[in-house]
């Protein structure tokens, strides 16, 4: 079911705001609990699809439970019909200010925030994290039909098998990111915009012996090419801007950071150094009791579809029993 909720003087059990694999399997949990979920799905919120960056990909090869594969929007399609089938409360909004001093929490969608506040008892945060990109010329076209920003969810596609690709970082992430695609690729291209690269030295180290690997340092990939799939990129020196080449390369995956979206959060919970939700290691708690966070808003490591809907499930367990231990009977 899809709604605006009218009635603001009722307390809500659970709210989840998010709408990706932790969210939505989150309210599969708590709606069978009974718990009468909300969810603030996300309208276009971080430039995202309601759904997340599922709903960005092509193939995805790696959920289990699909061993031909699954598009990426219609396995959201299936989570969000799954989550309305047990009774969860959608509402296609973006959520812009909470506030988290005080049980019951208030939420304010951006359609009303000028009116009263939504309430609920617990809240669960699963609203992921957004990959940085490089906005170059191509990018639109080309994104998921050849540029990727996760190389473990896409470089085992059949589009990258046994061809040349392209990595744009120079963090561990690239080099991880690098490393795994050797295992599919004939060549593996890291541009790295300085003459060194920031990753630690056991995997800069690793990285420059692998024989499969190609760094090409002071480098910068300036467009993207090619007609349905990507087939080539221009590289330009960022020492001097009138060097270029073309580089052919059937894949361009970046590994240039995310952005955790908890803007609308306004600082009332705490994060690390690189604005990730903080939760009490093994849980999804988080310094405010009642408060849950689940999936890539909390998670810079794994950053999968599985493990995000593992936290969710995860998130709802322990919302189901805050909630016993809180509610009078």
């Amino acid at each position: 079911m899809t709604s605006r909720i009218e009635d603001r003087s009722t307390v809500h059990k659970v709210a989840i705001i998010g709408s990706g694999p932790a969210g939505h399997t989150a309210a599969i949990y708590t709606s069978r609990a009974n718990l009468e979920p909300i969810m603030f799905e996300g309208l276009m919120a971080a430039g995202v699809s309601a759904g997340g960056q599922l709903t960005t990909t092509t193939d995805v090869e790696n959920f289990p439970g699909f061993p031909g594969g699954i598009m990426g929007p219609v396995l959201m399609d299936r989570l969000r019909e799954q989550s309305a089938s047990f009774g969860t409360e959608i509402i296609t909004d973006t959520v812009s200010k909470v506030d988290l001093s005080a049980r019951p929490f208030k939420i304010w969608p951006e359609y009303d925030e000028n009116q009263e506040p939504i309430l609920a008892e617990t809240v669960i945060i699963a609203t992921g994290a957004t990959a940085k990109r490089l906005n170059i010329p191509g990018e639109d076209t080309l994104w998921m039909n050849g540029i990727s920003a996760c190389a473990v969810c896409d470089g085992a596609l059949p589009l990258f098998r046994n061809q040349p690709l392209a990595v744009v970082g120079g963090g561990d992430s690239a080099v991880e990111e690098a490393l795994f695609l050797t295992k599919y690729a004939s060549k593996v291209y890291v541009l790295v915009r300085r003459d060194a690269l920031r990753a630690s030295k056991i995997m800069a180290d690793r990285l420059a012996a692998h024989p499969k690997v190609e760094i090409m340092w002071n480098s910068a990939a300036e467009s993207a090419h090619g007609e349905g799939t990507l087939k080539s990129i221009t590289v330009v020196s960022t020492i001097n801007p009138e060097e270029k080449s073309t580089l052919e390369v059937a894949g361009l995956f970046y590994a240039i950071g995310h952005i955790p979206n908890t803007a609308f959060l306004e600082g009332q919970l705490p994060v690390d150094s690189d604005g990730y939700l903080l939760v009490t290691p093994g849980s999804t708690t988080t310094s405010i009791p009642g408060v849950f966070a689940c999936g890539d808003v909390a998670d810079k490591k794994y950053r999968q579809a599985i493990t995000a809907a593992g936290t969710g499930c995860m998130a709802a367990l322990e919302a189901e029993r805050f909630l016993e231990a809180n509610t009078s009977h």
